[in-house]
């Protein structure tokens, strides 16, 4: 993977970890959703600031991603987009409070060891 691939690689993961990012601070303004509530759940989401700004992310981290798909292959650029679940652990931990315990670490170890084998050239 040459830099200028890897590059964009990065925009279309940290575009669509912005975009979950985005999603879930609309989603804990919306609140729960239950049987009773489904339908202005629904009706709320294009009101709701925050979401239509992570759906816009997640539009642009698509387009980066298209884009890097007409010069990667997609056996090494599908599985390198998991680099984006080692910054959703962080934002969550980092700025939301949310627990993330060793075992979890571990786990995004291990796809850090995987994402640099698959994109490691000689």
């Amino acid at each position: 993977m040459t830099l200028q691939e890897f590059v964009l690689l990065l925009m279309s993961v940290l575009i669509s970890v912005a975009g979950q990012f985005f999603l879930k601070l609309g989603a804990m303004r919306l609140g729960k959703v239950n049987a009773g509530n489904i339908i202005n759940h629904i009706l709320s989401i294009v009101t709701t600031p925050e979401l239509l700004i992570g759906l816009t992310c997640y539009a642009l981290g698509a387009v980066a991603y298209i884009l890097l798909l007409t010069r990667v292959n997609l056996s090494v650029a599908a599985p390198a987009v998991s680099v984006g679940y080692i910054f959703s652990v962080l934002l969550g931990c980092l700025i939301l409070k949310e627990p993330v315990p060793l075992i979890r670490l571990l786990g995004l170890g291990f796809i850090v060891i995987g994402v640099t084998l698959l994109v490691w050239q000689k």
